[in-house]
């Protein structure tokens, strides 16, 4: 099993790096697609490709315990699927891995600060779910040597392999004619250090990234992520293609964490809502009435279930990112709608 497994992923890896479109190759057959809700319950754990490791979305704490969004968002789909957050195995990946993990069968689903591309949709054979998280591309130097990213001619940059932050890199400096030397790494720590070690003058990454390896330097404050963005970059989660049940539970279950900050569910409320509320939005998010959950084939009560464990989407942003936390990143565009941000609940009715 490991040896033909191994040899799925070197083929996908092969098809795009050549650039092959992998939907009719390496797309898995429909008798297969279909089975992946089923295989987890199966299994008993959810299989979650994750980062490597940077600070607000994935990191392990002093007790190795993975914290972060995407970590969260894994537990969340755990906890929707067996009502128990601690059935999931993360599996770190790097950015150059990570969509050939998802492909070959490795992982069944892609929390890790993959940017939603029309490329990506199209051509590997995946598909990308739904954005829970907006960002940009910036650049961190240290304190005190450019005030604009124009300002780095012949800058050695460091850079992530396998990501967008290459091709907007590229693509911003050839627009204002201006060179510069790009050094590439497997994995964000490697660019942190050499960026620390002087190997670098700036690492190039979305700025969200940027705030977390900021927050776990020894000398926060020398160093200054530039105000200027470069890019679009929605992080949205990432399944195999042709497998419609287990989208939407994916697409749902992200929908509902964003639904229950909006109706002011939280984490310690829920019980007290499911109980007395009488909006029937609420009613049907809490799992009161059960249509929701039987158009999942979940229990009636997951999403219910997910906010008693993890609490909303702004309970998971803050304990991520708030202000209490090392990396203190405001919500930005990652704010509800309803207060001027990007993050949006479709209707869950």
């Amino acid at each position: 099993m490991g040896r033909l497994m191994l040899g799925r992923s070197f083929l996908l890896a092969a098809a795009l790096a050549a650039g092959v479109f992998a939907t009719g190759l390496f797309a898995p057959s429909a008798a297969r697609a279909q089975q992946t809700l089923e295989a987890i319950k199966s299994r008993g754990q959810l299989v979650c490709g994750i980062h490597t490791g940077v600070a607000g979305f994935a990191q392990p704490d002093s007790r190795g315990v993975w914290q972060g969004m995407d970590v969260d968002m894994c537990r969340a789909l755990a906890v929707a699927i067996f009502n128990d957050a601690s059935k999931v195995r993360y599996i770190p990946l790097s950015s150059s891995t990570r969509f050939t993990a998802l492909g070959s069968g490795e992982v069944d689903v892609l929390f890790r600060t993959s940017t939603q591309t029309m490329l990506r949709d199209v051509t590997l054979g995946l598909r990308h779910v739904v954005t829970y998280f907006y960002d940009g591309h910036g650049f961190i130097v240290r304190k005190g040597t450019v005030e604009k990213v124009a300002e780095m001619r012949d800058a050695t940059i460091c850079l992530i392999q396998g990501t967008t932050n290459e091709q907007v890199t590229a693509d911003y400096f050839r627009s204002i004619n201006t060179p510069f030397r790009p050094l590439l790494f497997e994995r964000t720590d490697q660019a942190a250090n050499a960026l620390q070690a002087g190997r670098c003058d700036s690492l190039g990454t979305d700025a969200s990234q940027l705030a977390g390896i900021r927050s776990t330097m020894p000398t926060p404050q020398d160093w200054v992520v530039l105000p200027e963005r470069f890019s679009k970059e929605p992080y949205g989660a990432y399944i195999r293609r042709d497998d419609p049940q287990w989208f939407d539970v994916v697409r749902w279950v992200t929908t509902a964490l964003i639904e229950a900050e909006e109706q002011g569910v939280t984490q310690a409320n829920a019980e007290e809502q499911r109980r007395t509320s009488v909006n029937p939005n609420t009613r049907r998010l809490l799992g009161v009435t059960p249509e929701l959950g039987e158009a999942l084939k979940l229990d009636r009560a997951w999403a219910y279930n997910m906010v008693r464990a993890l609490g909303n989407y702004g309970e998971i942003y803050d304990r991520s990112f708030g202000p209490n936390t090392p990396v203190d990143l405001p919500r930005g565009p990652n704010k509800l709608w309803t207060q001027g941000g990007l993050i949006y609940a479709l209707p869950l009715r």
